[in-house]
């Protein structure tokens, strides 16, 4: 988790930013997400809810074939990147031997629903500037 953000820092800082990069790491957290999530159930830290945090990138990336207006692009945020890592943090903490699973299920839940609450004020924006936004793409 140190070296994600670390790396990221050191593309901002030496100028070696991309497009592709910043897909790439998005992705690669979401799995990271995924798989953690799927560790908390299988070792019964959580129940499978707690899937629904790792599936949540995936489901809106459905959610975008089903309504196009979701695919429309994001402006950068620190709300994203915070909850990002608050959400890894929070099930590598759901994962360490020494979290009881009924304190596991609880800092799981309390996770989703800041992720939820991420993905939310995310898709209100989208759907609420979808006019504005499709007129910039045609442009």
């Amino acid at each position: 988790m140190i070296l994600d953000g670390i790396d990221g820092y050191l593309a901002r800082r030496f100028g070696q930013t991309s497009a592709f990069g910043a897909r790439f790491d998005m992705e690669t957290d979401a799995a990271t997400v995924l798989m953690l999530c799927l560790l908390a159930f299988l070792t019964g830290q959580a129940g499978a809810w707690v899937l629904l945090s790792g599936l949540m990138r995936y489901l809106f990336i459905i959610g975008g074939r089903i309504w196009p207006g979701l695919t429309m692009p994001l402006a950068k945020s620190k709300r994203r990147q915070v909850i990002c890592v608050i959400q890894i943090a929070v099930l590598i903490l759901a994962l360490a031997p020494v979290t009881p699973p009924g304190m596991a299920a609880m800092i799981c839940l309390a996770g989703l629903l800041l992720l939820g609450y991420s993905f939310a004020v995310d898709t209100i924006w989208l759907v609420t500037n979808r006019a504005g936004l499709e007129s910039e793409a045609v442009r």
